[in-house]
């Protein structure tokens, strides 16, 4: 049987990629980081391995791995030092295809670190699939949590630009379909929602969903990086995440594309469906 690993199991995407392999029946490894992130590991899992992008020595956990959910780490921006290693090891173990959470634009954004693993992916010979996607719904009860909750406002420096959001439950779905079923080798999916918004309209959504008023006050990227390090995020973490929403300032994630559904054989998930699931994530705490 195919074993099947999964890096960033026990983040929102991973999870849910996770989640959908075992409803397949799929025999899934999950690395993880330290002893913390173990105990975070999904349940059903077969096997649970040490892993990490930035140790060599832990890379005995792609040994006998068939197929590969390979997720960035948000804070590596140094693609060729910190993850081709490891690439590089999955090819010569016997790794023979990559399914790799991407972004969507990548292709023609070379300021995203996405694009230098895409870049390295073509060049390795391994069969490969990009789910290149639009932005995450998720974002917005995680990263932009604490700004919602504490200012009933969405701190993101993207301007007006539209903005094609997906739900993390439907990569999942997605990217264990590719995992598990021939014919998605050599592939790039577009993966959005059905509908592309401003921030402003996301506010609006928030505010009839959450029944209080959430705003857009769309700061600067100089606002937005100084919050980002008051909250203790690394500077080279807040310089990709300002790369990436500049994206959406320029227009470039405004595309609605239908890959997502097509291969969910269903609509995707919309912005109100994922405020309404969510919104005990986003209550204010009168404690």
């Amino acid at each position: 049987m195919d074993t099947i690993m999964v890096t960033g199991a026990t983040g929102n995407v991973g999870r849910e990629v996770v989640r959908g392999l075992l409803a397949r029946g799929a025999r899934v490894r999950v690395g993880v980081s330290d002893e913390a992130d173990a105990q975070r590991a999904p349940a059903g899992v077969a096997e649970v391995a040490p892993f990490d992008f930035t140790a060599p020595a832990t890379y005995t956990a792609l040994d006998g791995v068939t197929h590969l959910f390979l997720m960035r780490p948000p804070a590596i921006s140094n693609i060729k030092r910190d993850m081709q290693p490891a690439i590089d090891y999955a090819v010569a173990a016997g790794v023979g295809h990559i399914v790799f959470l991407s972004l969507i634009g990548a292709e023609r954004n070379r300021i995203v670190p996405h694009a230098r693993v895409e870049k390295l992916l073509l060049k390795s010979g391994v069969a490969w699939t990009m789910l290149r996607c639009g932005f995450f719904m998720q974002n917005l009860d995680t990263t932009h949590r604490a700004d919602i909750v504490e200012y009933d406002d969405i701190f993101i420096p993207a301007g007006q630009g539209r903005t094609s959001f997906i739900d993390v439950r439907d990569i999942g779905a997605v990217a264990a379909r590719t995992l598990t079923e021939p014919g998605h080798e050599n592939i790039a999916y577009p993966l959005t929602g059905s509908e592309a918004l401003t921030y402003s309209q996301v506010a609006v959504i928030m505010t009839e969903e959450l029944g209080r008023r959430i705003t857009y006050s769309d700061p600067s990227p100089l606002s937005y990086a100084r919050r980002m390090r008051e909250r203790g995020y690394a500077s080279g973490y807040i310089n990709v995440m300002n790369g990436i929403y500049l994206t959406t300032r320029l227009g470039m994630a405004a595309g609605v594309h239908p890959q997502a559904a097509e291969l969910l054989g269903r609509p995707s998930i919309t912005m109100r469906q994922y405020v309404r699931d969510y919104a005990a994530a986003f209550a204010v705490d009168k404690g």
